[in-house]
């Protein structure tokens, strides 16, 4: 096979960059991700959720698919497009239409509490498939940080009515990601980090066209500018440039630490609902978001053993 693209190459560990420049993309990465919750709950208020967790893979195929043949990518093989097929529907069909339908009963800084399990989650799912044997107080605070999210997500909602579903809907998009991120994780080892998204995209493209078109059947798009610029960059950043950056933070690493920033994006995100949505933030969302992050915090660093190195191409 022929490799025509620096892009293929994968690196055995921290690149001559450093870790400032690791952290840095892993920043830039976060950040982009950190709009994805108050940009949903604006494209929702004119567009049906179908259309955007649906369309917004579309978007996003196509440019992955742009950049696949640009690059002469080598397909994936076998078994890697079964895996290939739990990273698409868990960051490309599952968190996307899980959120979507959410955010139409649920203020984005709601979500954002609840989403931010996702750290801890992706954890313990990279605990799980990896065979790993994390120190009980790991799943200590995993658990700690899950009772918190789901108390307070009912505590706001009352019980298991409208909104309470809307958070069983969050944490089902919370577990579907998690999913994605840890089999995501260990697939970019064999095919790339952007390529392994890439692929995933134009893999799970046929089913997000149809859903579209079912969409635009049922209901067309009619959308403010606004909405329909949001709907825009949740297409092209948050399902495909944002991946860019993260991933890159991550090969430049060191990984252990770029991956931790992935905590400050459930505060961002409740920042951004507040600043560019006028949402009134309760000292219940604050405290929420505080333990949930906090929880998240302390299993990332609690998760024992090495990392298996990175093969070389």
């Amino acid at each position: 096979m022929r490799y025509n693209s620096i892009a293929t190459i994968i690196i055995r560990g921290p690149v001559s960059f450093g870790p400032a420049s690791g952290l840095g993309w892993g920043l830039v990465g976060v950040a982009a991700f950190s709009f994805t919750v108050p940009f949903t709950r604006v494209a929702v208020e004119g567009l049906a959720p179908l259309f955007i967790g649906s369309g917004r893979a579309v978007v996003a195929a196509v440019l992955a698919g742009f950049a696949l043949v640009l690059t002469r990518q080598r397909l994936p093989r076998g078994v890697q497009r079964a895996r290939l097929a739990v990273v698409a529907g868990g960051i490309v069909i599952g968190f996307p239409l899980l959120t979507s339908f959410a955010l139409t009963t649920v203020p984005a800084s709601h979500g954002a509490v609840v989403i931010a399990l996702l750290p801890a989650a992706t954890a313990t799912a990279a605990v799980l498939r990896g065979r790993e044997h994390p120190p009980t107080a790991f799943w200590v605070v995993t658990g700690v940080g899950a009772v918190a999210a789901i108390a307070f997500a009912f505590s706001q909602s009352g019980g298991f009515g409208q909104v309470g579903w809307a958070d069983l809907l969050l944490l089902g998009a919370v577990v579907a990601a998690a999913l994605g991120y840890a089999e995501g994780g260990l697939l970019a080892r064999e095919l790339g980090a952007w390529q392994t998204v890439s692929w995933a995209l134009v893999l799970a493209s046929p089913l997000m066209v149809f859903l579209t078109a079912l969409s635009i059947s049922q209901q067309p798009p009619s959308g403010t500018m606004v909405q329909w610029a949001a709907f825009g960059y949740l297409g092209v950043v948050s399902m495909f440039l944002g991946f860019f950056a993260w991933y890159r933070g991550l090969a430049i690493g060191p990984m252990a630490q770029v991956s931790q920033i992935q905590l400050v994006q459930p505060a961002l995100s409740i920042g951004w609902s507040a600043l560019l949505l006028g949402e009134n933030l309760t000292w219940a969302t604050i405290i929420g978001g505080l333990a949930v992050i906090l929880c998240a915090g302390l299993a990332v660093r609690t998760r024992r053993g090495p990392q298996p190195a990175v093969p070389s191409r």
